[in-house]
């Protein structure tokens, strides 16, 4: 125990190695000595009764404080079963959820990366501890898919959902929100190169986030089977030289595990030409593909599909600032619904400003400063 009332670190990180095998459900009937003196020394308990579900927040805090767009905060995430719908995942589905973060067997994550995880996560329950602030009180996290974030002074921003927003004339909905979050609309589009070579699934990107929650498959004797990936080579494939496409082209595939949450197909937009050791992106190609997105939900019409999400296109990588990717997507859409109003259009993207380009305000709240990605 350390002269603050602390444990010491190695106590913490030999208990959630423990933890990490029976996940965060495991709290509920047994909190173990060092995680339960920081979390009641952190003020995110008050007692035994609401012990359990301190530890859980704290832990959930811990790993925001890395970054949940660093790679080390992202398999913090993975590995402790804290992202929406996977708090009660085996062990050795959370674990390979990690691996996949740094592009790595789940054995070989278990023998370098796993380690440097559980020590860091440690590292940032302690310093969640000695933060000078006053919290204030917290509600029971729901035993639900979705826990409670933490209240208080480092308190993230909560994604919005269901704004009201206009492209031009036209009502479209905007969420300020991870894309990979979204339930319930039929068509999410994604940003590409002309070389459909979709982002790696670590990366802060649409196309990152989406090749990375559409994964399928949890055999421990076999991998999983990256669907979006896989869906455009067999397209490529199917077209010998057809690459690169032309700016604006647009490929449709199948949603993968993004199914589970009433996501039905994956447009993939290609947008990004290469240039140097980045992108550009043409804003006119915007249009485009937009235009194509919409010709394509037109045909699958007949198997029900009635929405569509855009993300910022271009933006991010590819080059553009937000407000010029705004503006073409507002003229695009609007365009789009003057020939064919029957649809619910979505915009989505993290940036809270962005949700003024479609008139769409976003309440006032507290949050850490928000990180790059469209």
């Amino acid at each position: 125990m350390n002269p603050d009332g602390l444990p010491d670190r190695a106590d913490l990180e030999r208990e959630l190695r423990n933890l990490r095998r029976g996940g965060l459900p495991a709290l509920q009937s047994l909190v173990p000595r060092a995680l339960r003196a920081v979390t009641l020394h952190s003020g995110y308990a008050e007692g035994e009764d609401d012990l359990a579900d301190g530890a859980e927040r704290l832990i959930r805090a811990a790993a925001e404080r890395l970054g949940t767009d660093d790679l080390i905060g992202r398999a913090a995430q993975c590995t402790f079963g804290l992202l929406p719908g996977h708090r009660g995942d085996p062990a050795a589905d959370r674990r390979r959820a990690a691996a996949q973060v740094y592009g790595v067997s789940d054995e070989r994550f278990r023998h370098s990366q796993e380690r440097r995880v559980v020590e860091q996560l440690a590292g940032a329950i302690l310093a969640e501890a000695r933060e000078p602030a006053v919290r204030i009180p917290r509600p029971a996290v729901p035993q639900g898919p979705r826990p409670a974030r933490p209240a208080g002074p480092r308190a993230t921003t909560v994604p919005y959902t269901g704004l009201p927003g206009r492209a031009g004339g036209r009502p479209v909905t905007v969420h300020v929100s991870p894309i990979e979050l979204l339930r319930d609309i039929d068509v999410l589009v994604s940003s590409e190169n002309v070389h459909l070579e979709m982002s790696k699934s670590f990366r802060p990107t649409v196309s990152g986030a989406l090749r990375r929650s559409a994964v399928v498959g949890s055999a421990p004797e076999g991998p999983n089977t990256d669907v979006l990936a896989e869906e455009l080579a067999a397209w490529v494939r199917a077209r010998p030289g057809v690459l690169p496409l032309r700016p604006g082209t647009v490929v449709p595939t199948g949603p993968g595990a993004l199914a589970e949450r009433g996501v039905r197909r994956v447009y993939h937009a290609a947008l990004a030409i290469p240039d140097g050791l980045g992108y550009r992106v043409d804003p006119q190609s915007i249009a485009t593909a937009v235009a194509a997105c919409f010709a394509r939900a037109r045909q699958e019409r007949a198997v029900g599909l009635r929405s569509i999400c855009f993300p910022l296109l271009g933006a991010g990588r590819g080059g553009l600032d937000r407000r010029t990717s705004a503006e073409w997507l507002r003229w695009s859409i609007e365009d789009a619904l003057t020939a064919d109003p029957d649809w619910s259009v979505h915009i989505v993207t993290r940036y809270s400003e962005a949700a003024g380009y479609f008139d769409a305000e976003v309440p006032e709240k507290p949050g850490k400063p928000e990180t790059p990605g469209a």
